[in-house]
């Protein structure tokens, strides 16, 4: 009996890329990344009492991508000057 392909495939395998909070880079994080078809999605971190800055995302990637969306993020960052921190660790997410 054949099965189907789905079964062979790795799931969860995301990770966290990097944070950024200034939202022009994260705009043009996301059309780069966009263009080259890379899946991704955004996490949004909460501020905390007493760190009052700009929200910031992380860009959480499949680790398929991961040296490509890296690259993409290092180039864009160092052309425009833009603080970045990245993380290139799993995702912390639970799924039921």
């Amino acid at each position: 009996m054949n099965q189907p392909i789905f079964t062979t495939l790795k799931v969860h395998n995301e990770i966290e890329l990097c944070e950024i909070s200034d939202q022009e880079c994260k705009r043009l994080i996301e059309q780069a990344l966009l263009k080259e078809r890379i899946s991704f999605y955004i996490r949004w971190l909460k501020p905390s009492l007493f760190h009052r800055k700009a929200p910031g995302c992380i860009f959480c990637v499949n680790e398929n991508v991961i040296e490509t969306a890296e690259d993409i993020v290092r180039a864009i960052c160092d052309e425009g000057g833009y603080p970045v921190k990245f993380l290139l660790r799993k995702t912390q997410n639970e799924f039921l």
